[in-house]
């Protein structure tokens, strides 16, 4: 028979069975992913808020295993940062995301590229590119609303706009 606790309120029906360790640094992953987590106090507190009981020592080797580091904070402090190649992966999706928000157009005049955009979208348009590391664009000047895309050499507009299609999936060539 078992018994549960007086205190029902505290006591969810995840944390009554046991959790996996694989559960457990999924969970760790999904929380640094979400916002700035400071402490590993901080972190168990938010691993406990989802059902996972964790030591500060199971937490340090948990940590280590996911490759999950320490960054500094501008304003002072530190939060921890998901690995690279995860930092990479998400991050792809955003720049992505960031791209196609403010984008309208592309045209080219010789094989200089111009991205027209949004008005005040452009430097987060170029920002995106340039993290996409699309291997075709040597670099981008950015003003309010419109890119200068310069290719690197021997590129032309059909090679690049075929790699900016290969980085960004949503990019469509009828947008030019």
């Amino acid at each position: 028979m078992y018994l549960y606790p007086l205190n029902m309120n505290n006591y969810s029906i995840a944390s009554r069975r046991r959790r996996t360790k694989t559960e457990r640094l999924s969970a760790i992953r999904r929380i640094i992913a979400r916002g700035v987590v400071d402490s590993q106090e901080t972190l168990i507190t938010l691993l406990h808020k989802e059902g996972f009981a964790a030591t500060q020592a199971t937490l340090s080797r948990d940590l280590k295993r996911l490759g999950i580091g320490k960054a500094p904070l501008p304003n002072g402090g530190y939060t921890y940062i998901p690995a690279p190649e995860e930092t990479s992966l998400a991050t792809d999706q955003v720049f992505i995301q960031d791209f196609m928000r403010g984008f309208l157009s592309l045209e080219f005049s010789g094989t200089f590229g111009l991205i027209r955009t949004l008005p005040g979208h452009a430097n987060s348009v170029a920002a995106a590119l340039d993290h996409l590391k699309v291997s075709e664009v040597l670099g981008t000047i950015a003003g309010d609303d419109t890119i200068l895309v310069v290719p690197r050499n021997g590129v032309s507009p059909k090679r690049l706009m075929k790699a900016m299609k290969v980085r960004i999936p949503s990019f469509r060539e009828g947008e030019q």
